[in-house]
């Protein structure tokens, strides 16, 4: 696993990358994908890119980024990595089962702009995007390409998610919020020195929380997803991964 800093070749196009990101939230509502049941067969295959990238690519990262964290004296040793990785899976499903709660009871005028709520869930996914963000610089050029694609169609995902928890309040704040994240993540990460250890917390964490924010829109009956499109976009990504 690289060190956050990228070669020079790579200088220009992390932050340009990150930019690209960034204006998926801003217009993936005008795509007309979201908000449909049955679910898009679009997002569906979105979704299995993405799990194909984590299986393919971020699984081993995660054994890298414990061999570094028992290295640098982690209490649970080699196991501190999956450890992280099962975090991020688990508070994603925490904030999901909250955000879901709240819109079964979301106050009298059905608003919940401004509320604790949307800034907690918001506020959350834009430390995600930062972390996407900041590990745009941690890949080497040959693996910037698919861990950008792999995002940008996982970020494709959870738009559409939030679109569907928060509405209008999402739409006018909560999309300039994740698209300046990213763009904050970016900056961070080139101000940050010695860095092994926290793309090393970032990886696994990053892992667990694509898993859950995929599955919990592919699983439920309401949906009415597209398993042949996820099907699809799992194998076929996951044979480029693999094989080119």
């Amino acid at each position: 696993m690289s060190s956050i800093g990228p070669l020079p070749a790579d200088a220009a196009l992390a932050p340009a990358l990150a930019v690209a990101l960034a204006l998926v939230h801003l217009f993936a509502g005008r795509l007309g994908v979201g908000g449909r049941i049955p679910r898009s067969r679009w997002l569906s295959l979105a979704g299995g890119v993405s799990v194909a990238y984590v299986f393919v690519h971020l699984l081993p990262e995660i054994g890298a980024a414990a061999t570094t964290l028992g290295a640098r004296g982690a209490a649970t040793g080699e196991s501190a990595g999956y450890l992280i990785a099962l975090l991020g899976f688990v508070a994603f499903y925490g904030l999901e089962q909250f955000a879901r709660r709240s819109t079964l009871d979301p106050g009298a005028d059905g608003d919940r702009s401004g509320t604790a709520v949307f800034w907690i869930h918001v506020g959350s996914f834009a430390v995600y995007n930062a972390i996407v963000g900041a590990l745009l610089l941690d890949r080497e050029l040959g693996g910037l390409f698919p861990f950008f694609v792999a995002m940008a169609l996982h970020f494709l995902v959870t738009d559409d998610g939030l679109r569907n928890h928060h509405g209008p309040t999402y739409r006018h704040r909560g999309r300039w919020v994740l698209s300046a994240a990213v763009l904050v993540g970016v900056v961070v990460g080139y101000a940050l020195e010695d860095t092994d250890l926290l793309v090393s917390v970032f990886v696994p964490f990053l892992a667990g929380g694509i898993v859950l924010n995929v599955i919990k829109e592919e699983l439920p009956s309401d949906r009415e997803s597209r398993f042949p499109a996820f099907a699809i976009g799992a194998a076929g990504y996951a044979a480029l991964l693999l094989f080119v």
